[in-house]
């Protein structure tokens, strides 16, 4: 026979239930302030969360309108506009400054960065691309291959190491990983680091060995050992 535990007995004796009710009632009435007090803080945080996500929807789609002008100037080449508007809409700096915490507030970074790279602007570039950040597979890894080009034209070689580094961990893939450890290579290369560049044209031909960068590092690898042999 299973022995019954004392301490549930009220769920099967119909005068014991209702004196736990009793309890119960008599514990909200003494401390009633308390209890409302914690019920609206539960259903604050509750229509806080629900009121946040709408206004995080709404500021989104309002982002998306406004840096749509932007993105057409960046693909036109016309930086400068796509970085700061044409006078009737935001340009990608301001739509990433105020709308950051968005989806696409987080892509005007991206697309600021890059605008940024290519008018040779490296630090602002950092920054914002810095300031990017996404679960895509191809985009996040793009951003940190474009800091190490920063780096690189900075001739901040070990940062820039550091960031394709990055790249080529973030979920590696036959179709772009190989350029950046080929770009790895080059930036240790760069930093004097000769066997971290051999060890790194080692990894794509072993790891990549059909990619057009294999063919690349078979062969900056052969030049790289000669010169060191001489040296």
């Amino acid at each position: 026979m299973s022995k019954k535990n004392p301490g549930l007995d009220f769920l099967e004796d119909p005068d014991a239930l209702e004196g736990k009710l009793e309890e119960v009632g008599d514990f909200v009435q003494q401390n009633r302030t308390i209890v409302l007090g914690v019920v609206g803080v539960v259903v604050a945080l509750i229509v806080g969360f629900f009121g946040y996500r709408y206004y995080q929807s709404s500021q989104d789609e309002t982002a998306q309108v406004e840096l749509f002008p932007s993105v057409y100037q960046f693909e036109a080449d016309s930086l400068n506009k796509a970085l700061n508007g044409d006078g009737k809409t935001p340009g990608l700096l301001a739509v990433a400054d105020n709308y950051g915490s968005t989806k696409a507030g987080d892509l005007a970074s991206f697309y600021a960065g890059v605008a940024l790279l290519k008018q040779g602007k490296y630090d602002a570039a950092i920054e914002r691309l810095n300031d990017f950040s996404s679960s895509d597979l191809l985009v996040q890894a793009r951003a940190y291959a474009l800091i190490g080009d920063a780096y690189m034209e900075k001739k901040s070689y070990d940062e820039a190491a550091d960031h394709y580094r990055k790249a080529a961990d973030y979920k590696p893939n036959k179709f772009f990983t190989a350029g950046y450890l080929l770009k790895l290579a080059v930036a240790y290369e760069q930093a004097k680091q000769n066997d971290k560049a051999i060890e790194v044209y080692n990894e794509i031909i072993d790891k990549y060995a059909q990619s057009a960068e294999a063919v690349s590092a078979k062969k900056y690898k052969s030049v790289l050992e000669a010169a060191v042999g001489e040296s």
